[in-house]
């Protein structure tokens, strides 16, 4: 076994026992900086997506990031401008920054909105679960690929 499938099969392998799996949490493998293949095995919907982006109650993130939804007003500046983030990023790359920003940069404050793990202080609500479902993980990430300079 190559190192690379040998990594891999650890990864899955260690996500796939524990807590992430009594959460209900699907596998994935981690290329890189990248999340390549889809967490549902399917694109997901932009539309959606948008949705999710813009809603405060939801996905949480125009608290800290500007983003072309102009009728949410109040937007964060502490996290990049999701302006063009399709054409920075490939659909893997921000669906690994979604899912854990933390295997990116391991001081982010932004939270991981596909993991339980090494979690502290988390609200009640999502203690046991990801703050995003796989498929509303897709949508987001359907929409920010569109999100081109």
């Amino acid at each position: 076994m190559n190192r690379g499938v040998r990594a891999a099969a650890v990864v899955l392998a260690g996500f796939l026992s524990g807590p992430a799996a009594a959460a209900g949490l699907k596998p994935f493998a981690v290329s890189g900086d990248s999340i390549p293949a889809s967490l549902t095995g399917a694109r997901g919907d932009a539309g959606r997506g948008r949705a999710i982006v813009g809603d405060r109650q939801v996905g949480f993130c125009l608290l800290c990031h500007p983003g072309p939804i102009p009728e949410e007003t109040l937007q964060g500046t502490i996290g990049p401008d999701l302006r063009g983030v399709g054409s920075r990023l490939s659909e893997g790359q921000i669906r690994l920054r979604v899912v854990d920003q933390r295997r990116v940069n391991p001081d982010t404050i932004m939270p991981p909105f596909y993991s339980i793990e090494g979690l502290v202080r988390v609200p009640d609500a999502y203690r046991g679960r990801s703050i995003l479902t796989a498929e509303q993980i897709e949508d987001v990430v359907a929409y920010l690929a569109t999100l081109k300079e």
